[in-house]
């Protein structure tokens, strides 16, 4: 599920649609989760879909470490990419924001993080990359990890509207980081590596 403070708007014709903030959502605040409405399907079940079907799926879900796609069930399947991310996805089935975003301001992730099957050229953002590949995680993962362990110092003292879709051990396990009681599993954990 997407952060409640969000909504879908025309972002441009060379984007489309986005996830917009409608009031500012502070660093640490975690602005996805994988929730039970979130539909997961094996390679089988998505090569049994009907052509355009299969396509939706494609263009809309990301593959997990097993390989699985999921296919969100809310505006989530709207956040765009970006090579430079304001939300980030961690080891434990929720995205953090990994800096303040300004109300008004587009949600964006990197499409590296999840698994993609083909590379794609994304749109140009004056950043040294300008391709997205499906090796982005296990070559990007340091630098994701530096900034999720940025925002996780806040996960514990910012206000969190998803905080009852997490389980008592991601909860207790996100705060053990912010203490610094724990270490932070890395987003590398997140590579499919079939």
């Amino acid at each position: 599920m997407l952060h409640p403070d969000t909504e879908v708007r025309w972002i441009s014709k060379e984007i489309g649609c986005g996830v917009v903030a409608t009031r500012a959502i502070p660093k640490g605040s975690i602005t996805w989760v994988q929730d039970p409405l979130d539909r997961i399907l094996s390679p089988a079940q998505v090569a049994a879909l009907p052509g355009p079907c299969r396509e939706t799926l494609y263009k809309y879900a990301y593959r997990n470490r097993h390989g699985e796609y999921v296919f969100c069930w809310d505006n989530t399947r709207f956040m765009n990419h970006s090579f430079t991310p304001n939300c980030i996805t961690t080891a434990y089935s929720f995205e953090l924001a990994v800096r303040d975003i300004a109300e008004g301001e587009e949600l964006t992730n990197d499409y590296g993080s999840l698994n993609i099957i083909e590379p794609f050229q994304a749109c140009d953002e004056g950043t040294e990359r300008k391709v997205v590949y499906p090796d982005d995680l296990a070559r990007h993962y340091q630098q994701w990890d530096q900034k999720l362990e940025g925002a996780f110092d806040s996960v514990h003292r910012v206000e969190q509207p998803l905080r009852e879709l997490l389980s008592a051990e991601q909860w207790e396990k996100a705060c053990h980081i912010a203490e610094k009681r724990a270490p932070m599993d890395s987003i590398l954990n997140c590579l499919h590596r079939g």
